[in-house]
């Protein structure tokens, strides 16, 4: 009931307040009470960009790592697996950077009225001569082939100096 989200919550909020012991806690409760391993899992695959993002890249892996091992031994062995990568969670330092860019993209895209900007045609892929010929490709700048970062807009033009990242949550 009520209680398997009480609990799942109880062990994000755990682990988001870089409590290792209440986060341990909370897991097991959820194991020993039968809860399906591979939904916890899940929730820490989630957790893993949701909450740590950018300030450790390698908690996605660490979660994703979780998932399969579970996945592949079941319980009860699988109880240390996440057992881990909980405990590694709760002590990985946090940031919702780029959760909350990305809320800001799609705040952006929900708020646009009439048709979303073209690409802009440097941009395009050019397969094709006709797609060469109306300028598809022409101007771009590959940035591998400078040993400094090259000036060129990514954005539509529409949205030239829009910074998602340093946007406020709305």
């Amino acid at each position: 009931g009520e209680e398997h989200y009480n609990c799942i919550s109880a062990l994000h909020k755990s682990m988001r307040g870089s409590d290792e012991n209440a986060s341990l806690y909370w897991l097991a409760r959820m194991l020993e009470g039968g809860e399906d391993p591979l939904y916890v899992a899940r929730r820490l695959v989630r957790f893993a960009s949701e909450d740590i993002g950018l300030a450790d890249p390698l908690a996605l892996t660490q979660a994703v790592a979780a998932y399969q091992g579970c996945h592949f031994i079941g319980m009860p062995e699988c109880e240390v697996i996440l057992a881990q990568c909980v405990v590694y969670f709760a002590r990985a330092p946090k940031s919702i950077e780029v959760y909350r860019a990305y809320s800001n993209v799609k705040e952006c895209l929900r708020m646009h009225t009439g048709p979303l900007p073209p690409v802009p045609l440097h941009l395009r892929n050019a397969p094709t001569k006709l797609m060469k010929n109306l300028g598809y490709g022409k101007g771009y700048k590959y940035n591998p082939m400078y040993k400094e970062p090259v000036d060129q807009d990514y954005l539509p033009e529409e949205l030239k100096g829009r910074d998602f990242f340093k946007e406020s949550k709305t």
